[in-house]
């Protein structure tokens, strides 16, 4: 008997769960993958990948191995567990998770752990438990590089909500008001429409601002995250993204924006100002978006990412911008994309060392951005690599426009 028919509902009454047939093709993907790779079985137990292969992310342990045996073993919530995965038409099994010596004993083969994936501590327990040391990080990793129909939809909802924060902004903005109370306001739409309240990521420190907005100067300022804009911040514990700075006429204030609908990230990044910018500031802009141009039109055609990242860098010095793109030196972050998904920093990236293209069905987020001292400068959007090329699925206006508070 299901405990939760109607606890679990979106805001107009649909149901969220993951469908029992997109669980099921992904763990039939596992199997064959597992078949392919030599690999007897597997035990799932990061979150983000429990929820992309068994529908929930309860306290559990997914065990699939190469012969189509699939196990949730859970300590809990058993009952939600059992709902989240599709109740009686659930793909695997869902049980209790038994006492460490009955659980070792029940699994027909040693499975592959992703010590890549889970804290160090956690994972030498296992594998002292069940005598492993095979590691399938990678091998998750891949099969989640692809995305079905349903996620790419998934992500399409997530662009809607989207641009109504983005709308927000617009409708918040004045001179005077800061940062932290206009991302507020795109949060606001966000968390009403359904955010969780956490942006995945995989790389430690595992922390990420959803919403970042940096006016002026603070567009500037660096950070210990990953990437182009980092920003003050309002405190040093809490030293990335947007702060006190106050929005001043005429300085770009650069909005980069993620949304989750259902899990599925959204990522794009859009211009603001009061009043408009000089024309310095537009040609820069313009700049970025033939960056971004050369790097879809490459990843579209098929070319790796780490020739697209040389092809979009080398466009760069040609404007003068080598010393600029994506942050000034010594803290410039060196890509010009990242894949999303259910996390935020997915596989491929569009850099150095990923010498291969994306994959038909994979999902990036192309950000050329520049960082000076008096402010930051750029665009992003989601794209999704189909046979006829790259299909933009963030839709929040157009990219190389400024949009004036």
């Amino acid at each position: 008997m299901d405990d939760y028919p109607e606890d679990f509902l979106g805001p107009t009454g649909e149901d969220w769960r993951v469908p029992v047939s997109e669980l099921s093709s992904r763990q039939d993907c596992l199997v064959k993958a597992l078949q392919t790779e030599n690999y007897a079985a597997v035990l799932i137990q990061n979150p983000v990948d429990l929820y992309y292969f068994t529908g929930t992310r309860q306290n559990a342990s997914f065990y699939c191995s190469e012969d189509g045996d699939r196990r949730l073993y859970v300590r809990r919530s058993l009952s939600r567990a059992i709902h989240e995965s599709g109740g009686d038409d659930a793909p695997h099994e869902v049980v209790p998770f038994p006492r460490s010596k009955e659980f070792s004993s029940n699994l027909p083969h040693i499975p592959a752990l992703q010590f890549g994936a889970i804290p160090h501590q956690f994972g030498a327990w296992f594998s002292q438990l069940l005598g492993t040391d095979s590691d399938c990080t990678s091998l998750v990793h891949r099969l989640r590089e692809t995305k079905s129909d349903w996620e790419i939809l998934m992500m399409k909802e997530a662009a809607k909500v989207q641009s109504l924060m983005f709308d927000a902004v617009e409708q918040t903005g004045s001179e005077g008001i800061t940062e932290l109370e206009l991302v507020a306001e795109a949060e606001k739409v966000s968390r009403e429409l359904g955010f969780g309240g956490n942006v995945q990521m995989r790389r430690f420190p595992l922390q990420c601002d959803r919403g970042v907005i940096v006016a002026g100067r603070n567009g500037g300022i660096p950070s210990f995250f990953d990437s182009a804009v980092g920003g003050s911040g309002p405190h040093p514990q809490s030293s990335m993204g947007s702060g006190f700075q106050k929005i001043k006429r005429n300085e770009p204030v650069l909005v980069d924006l993620v949304h989750m609908h259902r899990g599925y990230v959204i990522d794009a990044t859009r211009m603001f100002a009061l009043g408009g910018l000089s024309s310095d500031w537009e040609e820069k802009l313009n700049h970025m978006k033939e960056i971004s141009d050369a790097v879809v039109s490459s990843l579209g055609g098929g070319i790796s990412c780490s020739d697209t990242w040389i092809t979009g860098y080398k466009l760069a010095e040609e404007y003068g911008y080598g010393g600029n793109l994506m942050g000034i030196q010594p803290d410039q972050s060196k890509f010009l994309g990242h894949s999303v998904g259910l996390e935020l920093d997915e596989s491929p990236v569009v850099a150095h060392g990923f010498d291969r293209p994306l994959p038909l069905g994979g999902t990036m987020a192309i950000e050329p951005k520049l960082i000076y001292a008096n402010g930051s400068i750029g665009l992003e959007d989601t794209w999704v690599r189909t046979e006829d090329g790259m299909e933009q699925l963030s839709t929040s206006g157009h990219a190389d426009t400024v949009r004036c508070f």
